[in-house]
């Protein structure tokens, strides 16, 4: 087998893990196992005795793929790798089956490129790393087993359902991510519910679980490694609306001192938040959608006051059952919030990285990417929430009325209604709401709209307004958010390092119709901890 010499990597620079991970994609094409902590066990072998780290497995032997054992030598990362056989130490030891597999030349390289942090400028090469793994693990309730026959349920067949759940169990324990949001998570089957904080419990992980309203039988769990955070506090959050749908938030410490100062050591704190939004079914629902993350960014955003949090990092884990062009994504980007996937990967929010990734094959057969691990740090770029609340509803005004494929002169008729005026009166702005199917708005909602379209607060929206603030608006730019009392000092932020997919071939837009953990893809983030001016933002 021809392995191409690889450049020599400094130990600081990559862990053995994702070295390994390269490896795994160099040595087997499409072949692209987590990158967190992606082996499953590190063996000791007689081999050790003569300078050998040891035998690693590659974690994909854990759903049935080709085996493949690697050896390194203790000093490998001053060498990098060689072909076996060669003069020096280190080798690269594979099946029969394996040497046969041509290799792909380039993809070493490209990936690490592609993964590297955008803001390394901040960073040093002993940061400290965490990670964060979300994964909705279709609840066997919801999980169907017959195409003909849809009211056949996992939940009915133990044998299955437990073997599924087991499986699942093994692959977060194999990645040992620092934090573990879980979604559709069966909380009204105590068996289930035992399995997870058993083997979570013992695995050392503080477990929090947080069941849908009105008895819908699945629910949150949220998972925080003892080794990694302290749990300072924990808040149930429930929206009480059409979906049922409710959202966890953990304010966590950091169990070792990130740096020391002439005053001490200093602790790194967060604020995680996990979630299931509700699913699109239909338009009428987007407002709902957009309601319930409004909720929980109204109630972060006070939290963080009383608490004098406004310098700690925010992460929003979830499935938020939309993609990059919704509104949902369009409103968490317009509150300072990045996709940590996206920036591992250097996508942008254009229309052509729209499509790069997937995470979920959803009951109708759609493939699409909803699955989010989304950061905010104190000091990126953002407009006060209400403000960024107003422009996504308008937004869907503007969406559903082009929908509807109304010009813009249709479109102000349709809202004028029966008014004889050339305006748009109060009464005729609700009735075009309900005739677009916007009914999720509450009349504080609605009351809020109706006083940023009627922009000179005569009581009417004339052609020029709507204009202005309904069909074309133009929105002033982002303000930074700063802290209340104005400190400059420096604070600790997040960086994403890297962030992977599993299965892999999801990364690259495709559903393997061999997986069958879940209808979604398992999201795993790396992040560093860094120092950065409060008062300066992160580009």
């Amino acid at each position: 087998m021809a392995l191409r010499w690889l450049p020599p990597i400094h130990p600081a620079s990559l862990s053995v893990s994702l070295l390994l991970s390269r490896v795994c994609q160099e040595l087997l094409p499409g072949h692209t196992p987590p990158l967190s902590r992606p082996f499953c066990s590190i063996k000791k072998s007689p081999a050790a005795e003569a300078g050998i780290l040891g035998v690693f497995h590659c974690s994909y032997c854990c759903v049935g793929v080709l085996p493949l054992l690697l050896t390194f030598n203790a000093n490998w990362c001053d060498r990098g790798l060689v072909p076996e056989g060669s003069s020096a130490r280190g080798s690269v030891v594979t099946s029969e089956r394996d040497m046969a597999v041509k290799n792909n030349s380039g993809i070493f390289e490209s990936k690490i490129k592609g993964r590297v942090s955008r803001r390394g400028l901040h960073a040093s090469m002993t940061e400290p790393c965490v990670s964060c793994t979300t994964f909705n693990i279709l609840a066997p309730i919801y999980k169907r087993l017959d195409k003909e026959d849809q009211g056949c349920r996992e939940s009915e067949y133990r044998a299955y359902w437990f073997g599924r759940n087991e499986r699942i169990l093994d692959r977060l324990l194999c990645d040992r991510s620092s934090i573990i949001c879980l979604q559709e998570f069966w909380v009204g089957n105590q068996e289930l519910v035992d399995m997870y904080e058993k083997r979570l419990g013992e695995a050392g992980y503080i477990n929090f679980k947080l069941a849908r309203t009105n008895n819908r039988g699945d629910g949150l769990l949220t998972a925080v490694h003892k080794d990694y955070f302290s749990v300072l506090n924990h808040r149930e959050i429930l929206f009480n609306d059409f979906g049922d749908r409710v959202a966890q938030l953990l304010h966590v410490e950091s169990v070792l001192p990130f740096w020391q100062t002439r005053y001490g050591s200093i602790q790194h704190q967060m604020l995680i938040v996990n979630t299931h939004l509700l699913f699109p079914h239909n338009s009428s629902l987007s407002v709902v959608r957009l309601h319930q993350v409004y909720k929980i960014l109204q109630y972060v955003e006070t939290y963080q006051k009383e608490n004098k949090l406004d310098s700690v990092p925010v992460i929003l884990c979830g499935d938020w059952n939309g993609s990059k062009r919704g509104h949902v994504y369009k409103f968490l980007r317009s509150q300072g919030f990045e996709s940590s996937y996206d920036t591992a990967h250097h996508y942008t929010d254009s229309d052509a990285d729209a499509h790069k990734w997937i995470s979920h094959r959803n009951h109708r057969g759609n493939i699409c990417g909803v699955d989010f691990i989304w950061l905010r740090n104190a000091n990126n770029h953002r407009k006060p929430l209400k403000t960024s609340w107003n422009e996504a509803l308008f937004g869907i005004i503007k969406y559903q009325l082009r929908a509807a494929s109304l010009s813009e002169k249709d479109a102000f008729a349709l809202l004028k209604a029966d008014s004889s005026g050339d305006y748009i009166t109060y009464s005729g702005f609700c009735q075009a709401l309900h005739q677009l199917g916007l009914t999720g708005l509450s009349p504080r909602d609605v009351q809020e709209l109706w006083r940023q379209a009627d922009g000179n607060g005569n009581g009417v929206v004339d052609y020029e307004e709507f204009q202005r603030q309904i069909w074309d608006p133009r929105w002033s730019e982002p303000l930074e958010v700063m802290a209340e009392d104005g400190r400059r000092d420096d604070t600790i932020a997040l960086d994403v390092k890297n962030a992977g997919l599993f299965p892999p071939e999801v990364e690259r837009g495709m559903w393997p119709e061999n997986y069958s953990l879940s209808d979604h893809a398992r999201l795993t983030v790396e992040f560093s901890l860094v120092r950065t001016p409060c008062s300066r933002p992160i580009c």
